[in-house]
């Protein structure tokens, strides 16, 4: 049988966009280029050109488009996906990082990662969360079939887009950790938080909370995430935490790997998420996670993860204080969370994902 060309879009993939790129690598590193069904062909970003993509089971194709242009990135998503799909020649167009082209002659199948934009606009900076609106929605109006990645964000597709169950596939993430790294002690005053400096991860509450620790007690925090010069920076000088934050920006994978290592715990106080990778990445490495009480984490995290009320301060200090001064709890903690994590694959992602590519092209 003829395979079919599957063109993906990586118009988004400039090295720098965390969760997103970890999905896309993870499942498509696992998709074989001799699949007997599938041919993968990939519109890459000038970012991604230039550094090249040896975990993609296909060849790339090249546009001038930097995903770190918003404007020439959104402009790529509306239409030049669909003129590379054309002239490709593709069976199916699969866009993994929520948005999608203005129209479509082929099917689509569109990874919705979470909509932020519509559960809380005001966390999304300026009139930002009008174009993302407007282009999710319209993404998902034109795909044949809609993967994402919870249950939670299943619910709000349905509730907020009316999208029927019977177009979406739910397949989980997983955790890329092999479990605790080997002759690396993990440390009882060292805590890590991970992410991008946008509001709804809660940043300026988890040093209010750290604030608020006892000095005798209070672990130092090693905040990774940012580009450039750090809006915590203010942040932590106007709390007096300068000996006990470190802002330490975009790290590589080869570092994140060594401070998870090392942590205490992650913490993790998110106002909102569509998944939320960092507990899973944590726990599949043996470190315990200190996180938000929100259904989606609860879905991820199961009983593995301390929770906690991201709005509560006081409730977030008393978090830091009770794992950090417990060790019998915290070798609790990593159990159950590498258990928990181990129900969780790469593997099972792309067989999830490589199910639904064919489900759109067969109908």
């Amino acid at each position: 049988m003829t395979r079919r060309l599957v063109l993906v879009d990586l118009l988004f993939h400039t090295g720098r966009k965390g969760g997103m790129e970890s999905y896309v690598r993870e499942v498509y590193s696992r998709l074989p280029a001799d699949d007997p069904d599938l041919e993968f062909v990939g519109l890459a970003s000038a970012e991604l050109a230039e550094a090249g993509a040896p975990w993609f089971p296909g060849r790339l194709v090249a546009t001038r488009i930097r995903g770190e242009d918003r404007v020439a990135w959104a402009r790529g998503e509306l239409l030049a996906v669909e003129r590379a799909a054309r002239r490709l020649g593709a069976d199916l167009v699969h866009c993994p990082a929520n948005f999608g082209p203005a129209f479509a002659r082929v099917p689509v199948v569109l990874t919705v990662h979470d909509l932020l934009a519509f559960r809380h606009p005001d966390y999304v900076p300026g009139p930002y969360a009008i174009v993302l609106r407007a282009m999710i929605r319209r993404a998902v109006r034109i795909a044949r079939r809609v993967l994402t990645v919870s249950e939670a964000t299943r619910d709000d597709l349905a509730r907020l887009l009316g999208v029927p169950a019977s177009r979406v596939d739910v397949v989980p993430l997983a955790g890329s950790g092999a479990g605790p790294a080997a002759g690396v002690a993990r440390r009882d005053d060292v805590l890590l938080a991970v992410g991008n400096r946008m509001p709804h991860k809660n940043f300026d509450g988890l040093l209010a909370a750290l604030a608020r620790v006892p000095e005798p007690a209070r672990p130092r925090l090693v905040v990774t995430g940012s580009h450039g010069d750090d809006p915590l920076a203010s942040v932590v000088e106007r709390l007096g935490l300068g000996r006990w934050v470190e802002l330490v920006g975009w790290v590589s994978a080869e570092r994140l790997e060594e401070l998870y290592a090392e942590a205490t715990a992650l913490v993790f106080p998110t106002l909102f998420e569509g998944f939320g990778l960092p507990t899973l990445e944590a726990m599949s490495r043996g470190c315990p996670v200190i996180c938000s009480d929100l259904p989606v984490l609860r879905e991820v995290a199961g009983d593995a993860a301390r929770y906690v009320d991201p709005l509560d301060v006081g409730a977030i200090a008393r978090a830091i204080e009770g794992v950090c001064a417990d060790p019998v709890e915290r070798e609790r903690m990593a159990r159950a969370g590498l258990e928990r994590a181990a129900a969780f694959s790469w593997e099972r992602t792309a067989a999830g994902t490589r199910a639904s590519l064919l489900a759109a092209l067969d109908g």
